[in-house]
């Protein structure tokens, strides 16, 4: 007792003094915000910045101020009108701040010293008058950034060579200034964003930078490339000849000599156009393998961020059966009298006859994938039900009272949009959870792994329903499960499963409060939305999900989003942004929808609203609710709506996701 005594005066006035110094330092913002907003003209748009407020304070949040934990960390300060200048003094006070977005105002000048908050990641003064050379050192300290957004103003000379240090760069956009002179090698594996039109540029396009489309150097008279179909040879006239007369000897050797050049010219012409057919089936052959193989490698990846290829057991195959089943079952202690599994599986959803574990235990198996959080069973019963058990790892955080009503939270759910687990068994090390099967399969293998009758069903007027249906069932999750930050959470297509009628089932939603907290990164794929790693996961990262699968319905391509490394697929977001900026959003269209020429007008309409799903600026993307009116409002033109239908023979493709 005497110990707890003397005890708490000591934890009292530790709590004070975090008290303290979590005030000063809102105080300490609150100046430096204030101090920032007195070097504004015109700054009528942040009025609600008062002295004696605080900045991330829910009843008085200041804004344009982004917060995470009650510290600012970034400042969206677009499209307000300001000018002036911007007082990097009272930014430097701001330890936490990670984000600057001063696009779309009035200021002027030289580029601001914002070089001395080396902590920053990312830069954003597009559409602004700034002026004069960036000097060539500018970048070195700021190891930490990775996104530069200065294109729309007036500055000019070399672009900087230190924005090559920054090894973590991923979005470079310079274009609409007047940068001269050549660009840098920029080579960072991680740069996915990239554009340097309309300036002053010249000299060969470095290669590491030819991945980028065309687009990205337009405007620049002075560069050449391939990428751009224009030769970097010298140019200029040629030396004159040193010898002014020609006799008529030479004259006579000379049309000789003009003969044997055009056979010569026309043998070489007829050994290009060979290579040239060669090359051309080889890039098809290619392009097919890395399909493929892009595919294969979000099906067989096992960071949960996309479908593991599932590795089916022959039904004949008894032994292998039983291995699989000991191994959905291991762990589990049997009862004296040998009849059954200790234990329970929790029904929560009644839709199909009863059946318990033993079933369960007893029933035939497939392996449908491994994934991060554990592995997926086709599994049929002796009574014909046919289901698929998730064997769940990495769900540890809650108890088993607080599992079993997030479970039947889930259960209680029902939607034509939604598959609803069936049921679940609780241990402390590992649970299950039971799904229906849908033999159809995913809409990612439908996509991009089938090319039989099922993918040929992929017509405009269904690829469109599919996307109504996605829509219909997020807006119903985000509406049962309002609270929660991811109602889904894990949107993607090999998580959309396709009934007989091509109505989408959502699966796997709802289970971002059971993941261990370390896992949730590499389990869910709403984490994938730009804005999680630094401000962390909101509704809106599910709409960015949304937006991914829309561009990758319409465009037939696998999304590199869906990819834990950098290599493979195609990134649809940066392909979305080009084609809507250069006019060219036909070429983003799979050439398997593109040719109903009386929906091209559909099908950019949404397109521009996948667009506006992946926005990077999670507050200029649309909302939920936004998006799914955007979506019901798409309407089929006359003769679209008879979609190819094709009866579908059982096979072993199902396609479900990774745990």
């Amino acid at each position: 007792m005497a110990l707890d005594w003397h005890f708490h005066p000591f934890l009292f006035l530790f709590i004070i003094f975090t008290l303290q110094f979590s005030l000063s330092s809102s105080v300490s913002e609150s100046e430096s915000l204030i101090r920032l907003k007195k070097s504004f003209t015109n700054a009528g748009a942040i009025s609600s910045w008062l002295s004696g407020s605080v900045p991330c304070n829910k009843r008085t949040h200041w804004r344009g101020v982004v917060c995470f934990n009650g510290i600012v960390t970034g400042l969206q300060l677009e499209n307000m009108g300001l000018s002036g200048t911007i007082d990097v003094d009272a930014l430097a006070n701001m330890q936490g701040l990670r984000s600057l977005s001063f696009a779309y105002n009035y200021f002027t000048g030289t580029i601001p010293a914002l070089n001395r908050l080396g902590y920053l990641k990312a830069i954003y003064l597009r559409g602004n008058q700034f002026s004069g050379e960036i000097p060539s050192d500018f970048f070195l300290k700021m190891k930490s950034l990775k996104k530069v957004w200065i294109s729309d103003n007036n500055f000019s000379g070399g672009i900087p060579s230190s924005l090559a240090e920054l090894s973590r760069l991923s979005e470079l956009h310079l274009e609409n200034n007047q940068f001269s002179g050549t660009i840098p090698s920029i080579d960072q594996p991680t740069l996915i964003s990239f554009n340097v039109s309309n300036n002053k540029l010249d000299g060969e396009i470095p290669p590491n930078l030819a991945r980028f489309n065309s687009s990205s150097f337009r405007g620049n008279d002075g560069l050449c490339g391939e990428k751009i179909g224009k030769g970097c040879e010298l140019q200029g006239s040629s030396e004159p000849p040193t010898d002014v007369g020609v006799d008529a000897n030479m004259m006579v050797s000379e049309g000789s000599d003009n003969k044997r050049n055009s056979v010569t010219k026309t043998v070489a012409g007829l050994v290009t156009l060979a290579v040239l057919l060669v090359s051309i089936i080889a890039v098809v052959i290619f392009r097919m393998w890395r399909r493929d193989k892009d595919f294969d490698a979000i099906e067989s990846r096992s960071s949960g961020n996309a479908a593991a290829l599932e590795v089916q057991v022959s039904l004949s195959n008894r032994p292998k059966e039983m291995e699989v089943a000991k191994k959905m079952g291991s762990g589990h202690k049997r009862s004296n009298n040998g009849r059954g599994v200790v234990g329970e599986l929790v029904i929560v959803n009644n839709e199909k006859s009863v059946f318990g574990l033993p079933d369960l235990m007893k029933a035939s198996a497939e392996v449908l994938g491994n994934g991060v959080l554990g592995s997926s069973y086709k599994t049929q019963m002796a009574n014909g039900v046919v289901v698929v058990v998730k064997r769940m790892r990495e769900m540890n955080t809650l108890s088993k009272s607080q599992f079993n009503a997030e479970i039947r939270k889930l259960g209680r759910l029902h939607h034509p949009n939604i598959l609803t687990p069936l049921a679940f068994h609780y241990r402390p090390d590992e649970k299950l959870l039971i799904y229906d099967f849908v033999p159809k399969g995913s809409l990612l293998y439908l996509l991009h792994g089938d090319r039989g009758p099922s993918h040929a069903e992929l017509s405009w007027s269904v690829r469109l329903k599919i996307v109504q249906g996605i829509a219909k069932g997020l807006g119903y999750l985000h509406t049962e499960l309002a609270p929660s930050n991811l109602p889904h959470g894990n949107l993607k297509s090999s998580n959309v499963f396709l009934s007989n009628d091509n109505e989408p089932l959502l699966s796997e939603f709802g289970l971002s409060p059971l993941i261990s907290p370390p896992m949730l990164a590499q389990a869910l794929f709403s984490y994938e939305a730009p804005e999680a790693a630094e401000f962390g996961v909101s509704p809106k990262c599910d709409v960015y999900c949304l937006g991914i699968i829309i561009l990758e319905i319409l465009s037939g391509k696998i999304p590199s989003q869906y990819l834990n490394n950098a290599r493979g697929g195609t990134d649809v977001v940066h392909w979305v942004e080009s084609a809507i900026s250069d006019g060219r959003e036909t070429d983003f269209l799979d050439p398997e929808i593109a040719s109903s020429k009386n929906s091209l007008c559909q099908m950019k309409q949404l397109l521009g609203i996948g667009a506006g799903c992946v926005k990077r600026n999670p507050e200029q993307r649309l909302d939920i609710t936004q998006a799914i009116q955007l979506i019901q409002e798409i309407k089929l033109e006359d003769g679209d709506n008879a979609g190819r239908t094709t009866q579908v023979l059982p096979s072993l493709r199902d396609g479900y996701a990774d745990a």
